[in-house]
């Protein structure tokens, strides 16, 4: 294989990055664009000896890398964010060519956030402090511990900003990391790699292996040197990485999408609730927190259907390069044919598409909005992640609660509400990790960040993502015992 790739006039070099240094594999695999099916190039496909290189960097790596103090790792981190915003046209051109999210929203929101990953934690970890407490004379004192080696797996739906929101606390944290990306959309793990060499992080604290599910995954999650495992995927990958970090304990965090639910009272300001109903085909519908599931109140389920086709109708569908474009590409043929399958089944059980129900060209499918679907219906009940809404009627707030809860996720929801009092009352009564009222995808990273039920477990995010990174210490003191050192 070559060592590099030219992706929209960006250099990428394909190996692994292990221990500092640029490493191929024996074998390769071909990444595509969604946008028009082309191959990108042959990418190193990574095995249980890069596993185990990559995990032995780390190790390495760590114990330098932990005792390195607070201020300098921070130091190091905003130097990685300076890179980033330094090459943040190649981030988004090349990440828009190899997953297809809009290139609009890269420039401006996506690798902006990767910036700001590295900045924020950096920064609270600088602040990272408890006061000390009393007991019966005695002192508490509690320190955060550096972990060891992390293994990162990461999707391709958002690959560089998911992945830098388990990076940079990581390495925050005092840990050493193994970022293996989806093999999807690899490419921009590849550019973090040369820009955290660039910022002066020792080598083998971030390493970067490729490789396909589990040929590379089993032996990352199953090695024993590994101290932590962060994961945001599917709920059958996740339990295969639980069953292999059960052996020995391993720590995991993960997140794992949901069927989340948007609320719509009758005494909602419809034009806000069809804005927010039509943003969750954001990311062409790829979108893990996404409000897949409208719930409208009854008596304003016409109107709001109406206004909503006549917003949906209006996207624009086609090239994410281009600045006009809503709606991109889904990454790859096989989800497609996923979505498609959904849709296909959901249609032959009695369901309507009020509007799209079928394919576009190549890997684009239409915005979708499906009604006379039942609770219980597959469509209702499994992530689609792709541009396929559904939508319930719900005559009460009982009825609108029951239907909200009654799946087996709890990543997310909506509610879209005139009345404070009943925002409270519903809010308080879903089952969810996050809940936005009358707004959708306001996200701080101070904040806690999971799912509930199969939506994941754990959460990160502020003090919370530095509690799974590290080992927390109590120190007990006497007020005796000490001798005269003077």
């Amino acid at each position: 294989m070559t060592d590099a790739i030219t992706v929209a006039g960006v250099t990428v070099d394909t190996r692994h990055w292990i221990g500092g240094e640029r490493v191929a594999s024996a074998g390769t695999f071909t990444d595509h664009s969604p946008i028009d099916g082309a191959a990108l190039g042959e990418i190193a496909r990574g095995t249980a000896t890069e596993a185990a290189a990559a995990v032995a960097a780390a190790k390495a790596a760590f114990p330098g890398w932990a005792a390195t103090p607070r201020a300098e790792r921070a130091r190091v981190l905003h130097a990685i964010a300076d890179g980033v915003e330094k090459r943040l046209e190649d981030l988004a051109m090349v990440e828009t060519t190899d997953n297809g999210a809009l290139l609009r929203s890269h420039r401006r929101g996506v690798m902006p956030r990767v910036a700001h990953n590295f900045r924020f934690f950096a920064d609270w970890l600088l602040t990272l402090d408890h006061e000390d407490f009393d007991t019966r004379g005695h002192t508490n004192h509690v320190s955060w511990d550096p972990a060891g080696p992390c293994v990162l797996i990461t999707p391709w739906n958002a690959p560089l900003m998911l992945a830098t929101w388990k990076v940079a606390p990581a390495l925050a944290a005092g840990n050493t990391v193994v970022l293996k990306p989806a093999e999807w959309s690899p490419l921009t793990a590849s550019l973090l790699a040369d820009i955290a060499a660039e910022a002066g992080l020792p080598a083998g604290v971030l390493n970067v292996v490729q490789g396909l599910g589990s040929e590379i995954g089993d032996a990352l999650t199953a090695h024993p040197d590994v101290r932590r495992i962060s994961f945001t995927g599917s709920v059958p990958t996740a339990r295969r990485i639980a069953a292999s970090a059960a052996a020995r304990l391993t720590p995991l965090s993960l997140e794992l999408g949901g069927k989340s639910p948007l609320l719509v009272f009758a005494d909602a300001d419809l034009d806000l609730a069809v804005d927010l109903a039509v943003e969750q085909y954001d990311n062409a519908g790829q979108v893990c927190l996404a409000g897949t599931r409208l719930l409208v109140e009854e008596t304003v389920a016409e109107e709001f259907t109406r206004r909503f086709v006549e917003r949906a109708s209006a996207l624009k569908q086609g090239d994410p390069r281009d600045e006009s474009t809503d709606i991109g590409p889904n990454i790859h043929p096989r989800q497609l044919d996923k979505i498609d399958g959904f849709v296909r089944r959901a249609l032959a059980d009695g369901a309507r598409a009020v509007i799209g129900g079928h394919r576009g060209e190549g890997q684009y499918y239409a915005p979708t909005l499906l009604t006379d679907v039942a609770q219980d219906a597959e469509i209702v009940q499994e992530e689609v992640f792709g541009p396929v809404l559904t939508l319930q009627t719900f005559a009460a707030e009982d009825e609108a609660v029951r239907l909200a809860n009654a799946t087996r996720f709890g990543l997310a929801a909506t509610v879209v509400t005139g009345d404070p009092a009943r925002a409270d009352r519903v809010t308080a009564r879903l089952v969810a990790g996050t809940v936005w009222v009358n707004c959708f995808f306001v996200r701080d990273l101070q904040a806690p960040f999971g799912g509930s039920r199969q939506s994941g477990v754990g959460r990160e995010g502020g003090t919370w993502s530095f509690d799974f990174y590290c080992d927390i210490k109590n120190t007990v003191t006497a007020p005796k015992g000490w001798r005269d050192h003077g």
